[in-house]
């Protein structure tokens, strides 16, 4: 098999979820919507490229929201209708040739890892194929007067789902089509596939994979991730780093000047690094040094955003969240508390989380032991995580 990749439809508004932001931008369970959607997908070994649609406005918040994901291509932007969304996400693969397309909602963050393996394998077999999901309930036909015309056989009806997935240049020529005739009012693409005159297979959707259009499909879903999270952890994390000759310390991923440098491999981060040990720590995957060795000659001088971005995105790959990131640091010099909003936003844009979600406290250990006579600096902190519960 080619190349497969994915289209990310996010340049709506959702206005009927109100907010102040687009509804792929609210949070869920601490983690922006949108993330969980990329994250899904990029993280799934049968998807090779993901290319985001956004919206103009959005370019900071889809930034935030994306950090430190892999396979993601640039975000281009999108238009009035999901249609033209579409179209410009296929017209900017053309030059990746992809044999196989994906084409999902970002408001659907709860896609599967079984339900893009189908995807794939029915859009292989099929070249163009659908997600569906049977209805329970009886379906009725009404008419202009509200009286029921018809009872239809719910065993022949589903309702339609994303990611749906198309021979790259089927769908292409269908959205050109479509576009040449002037029509850009098809509600989803398996609809102008039809209408191009190609058969569409539908196969097994889940009734997890919800779409958030209201305010309620969000409170919903976090009541849901809540529930389903519900193997708590807690890991510890602690790193020291001996005072240097330079002109600044880098604490959270953030440049705070002082006197003297730090000594490391890295950047020598101590907050970062105590951070990722205690997310490893929760999840029982070893430590910092053990994914990047300091013998390692590639993380010489490397930013530490790095690991705390896969810690995080370790947690994600497990299905979990992390509920609160608490870290102290220990040290006479520099003064901490001017620089603890912008370190915990900074912490906050890295880890994929909101602000509130992470602590920074700052002491001194009364002129006592090494940190007290200015020789080093420490962090220690800890991570609490939500996993779902897989059993003892």
């Amino acid at each position: 098999m080619g190349i497969v990749a994915a289209v990310i439809v996010a340049a709506g508004r959702g206005q009927r979820a109100g907010g102040d932001i687009p509804k792929q931008y609210r949070t869920i369970a601490g983690a922006p919507a949108i993330r969980r959607t990329l994250s899904a997908l990029s993280g799934h070994p049968r998807i090779d490229l993901v290319q985001p649609v956004i919206h103009s406005a959005d370019t900071e918040l889809f930034r935030g929201a994306s950090r430190g994901l892999d396979k993601l291509l640039e975000p281009i932007e999108g238009g009035a209708t999901r249609q033209i969304s579409v179209y410009a996400g296929l017209q900017a693969l053309l030059a990746r040739a992809p044999e196989l397309v994906l084409i999902h909602d970002a408001a659907r963050p709860f896609l599967s890892g079984g339900l893009i393996n189908r995807a794939v394998e029915a859009g292989e077999r099929h070249g163009a194929a659908v997600p569906g999901v049977a209805i329970a309930d009886t379906v009725k036909k009404i008419d202009a007067d509200a009286m029921v015309s018809e009872t239809l056989d719910r065993s022949r009806l589903r309702t339609v789902q994303t990611p749906q997935a198309f021979a790259f240049a089927l769908i292409l020529d269908a959205h050109r089509c479509a576009a040449a005739a002037g029509r850009d009012d098809f509600t989803d693409d398996a609809a102008l596939a039809e209408w191009a005159g190609h058969r569409v297979r539908v196969f097994e959707g889940e009734a997890a994979n919800v779409k958030l259009t209201t305010n309620e499909d969000l409170a919903r879903a976090e009541l849901m991730q809540a529930t389903a999270l519900a193997d708590v952890r807690t890991g510890t994390g602690f790193d020291v780093h001996a005072f240097a000759d330079g002109d600044h310390v880098t604490l959270g991923g953030i440049r705070i000047p002082h006197g003297r440098g730090v000594t490391g491999h890295s950047d020598a981060d101590v907050v970062l690094h105590a951070l990722v040990d205690a997310i490893l720590g929760a999840l029982a995957e070893g430590d910092i040094g053990q994914h990047f060795p300091p013998s390692d000659p590639q993380w010489r001088g490397a930013s530490s955003d790095r690991f705390l971005a896969f810690a995080c995105e370790r947690v994600r790959a497990r299905g979990g969240m992390i509920g609160n990131l608490d870290v102290t640091v220990v040290c006479e010099t520099p003064r901490v508390s001017p620089y603890r909003d912008v370190v915990r936003a900074q912490i906050a844009a890295i880890a994929g989380i909101s602000a509130d979600r992470v602590a920074v406290k700052a002491t001194t250990s009364e002129k006592m032991g090494f940190t007290g006579r200015g020789e080093g600096i420490v962090a220690m902190a800890t991570a609490t995580l939500r996993l779902p519960w897989v059993g003892a």
